[in-house]
């Protein structure tokens, strides 16, 4: 894998192309190119048998560059850096910042071509490519270009195992904020492919994982604990946080009786007694009260004082 650092400071990580798929792609190129050249001659040389040779010439030579030459500088900017050969094998020309190529990169690359693949059959090339380390042509240099795979295999994704169900939560209390992304990652593809290891050699690299992975969290791995059952037990419980982050309220969350516990509107917390059920109301007591201008001062008969308001009918 190649590591490219685009503008924006991200570092990608590329396949470049090798030789045997990029001859391919420029086989295949130059078979498609060649074939065109040959039917547009014999067109041209039907069609312009009453001119001189020097105008023949001319058009032979015009066609020439725009087939051979233009071609592929035309298609590679249109297609930004895909051919038709190289779309076949999988493969682009991109930056070397790994951002799509423009009419100055393809031009540069088409230029050298001439030189680089026709003129020497592509010897020139080939020696190029087998001497860069990541397979570029003298074209690539100077237009300061490079050719990636863009079909890579896909792996399956590992399969964790998990660890012994004794110990489920033992290191609920571990510390591990201080443990790098790259030990995590180290962890996890030793624990996918474990079992395609040597036993002597899977295991001294376990020991070491757990030693580098102890150290971090600042608590030894426990006596007698094997170190593979330590890595699951670790990783488990990383895993286990992360979704109790993702998901508080889901599984693997604070429950009811934790504080914290997210308390759903229209229902009691545990432990609290029930609520008394509401008497249903009557439809006399949920009629609309009528207000009903009353004067100033005026008293009820029953000697209080109006309240401007009358019981329902």
């Amino acid at each position: 894998m190649s590591e490219l650092v685009t503008g924006e400071a991200v570092a990608l990580e590329l396949r470049p192309a090798r030789l045997p798929s990029r001859a391919l792609a420029v086989l295949l190129d130059l078979v498609v190119a060649v074939a065109v050249y040959v039917a547009v001659t014999i067109v041209l040389v039907a069609s312009t048998a009453a001119l001189d040779v020097a105008a023949q010439t001319a058009l032979s030579v015009a066609a020439f560059l725009l087939l051979l030459v233009g071609g592929p500088i035309a298609v590679e900017t249109l297609s930004h850096g895909r051919s038709l050969g190289k779309m076949a094998c999988g493969l682009r020309v991109v930056r070397d910042d790994g951002g799509p190529i423009r009419f100055r990169h393809a031009l540069v690359r088409g230029l050298i071509a001439v030189v680089e693949i026709l003129m020497t059959f592509g010897v020139a090339a080939c020696v190029a490519s087998l001497v860069s380390a990541r397979g570029r042509r003298i074209g690539d240099v100077f237009a300061g270009t490079l050719v990636v795979r863009e079909r890579v295999p896909v792996a399956p994704g590992g399969f964790v195992p998990p660890p012994p169900p004794w110990l489920a939560g033992r290191f609920s209390g571990l510390d591990l904020s201080a443990v790098p992304d790259q030990l995590w990652l180290a962890v996890r593809q030793y624990l996918t492919r474990m079992r395609q290891l040597d036993p002597r050699v899977g295991q001294g690299m376990a020991e070491r994982l757990a030693a580098d992975l102890a150290a971090c969290t600042g608590a030894p791995v426990p006596q007698g604990l094997p170190a593979a059952a330590y890595l699951a037990a670790v990783v488990q419980e990383r895993q286990a946080r992360e979704a109790r982050r993702a998901f508080p309220g889901g599984a693997g969350g604070p429950g009811p009786a934790q504080p914290g516990y997210p308390v759903q509107p229209g229902r009691p917390p545990a432990g609290a007694a029930p609520r008394p059920p509401v008497p249903p109301v009557s439809p006399v007591s949920a009629a609309p009260v009528t207000r009903v201008p009353v004067p100033e001062g005026e008293a009820s008969s029953g000697g209080r004082p109006a309240t401007g308001f009358v019981p329902p009918a």
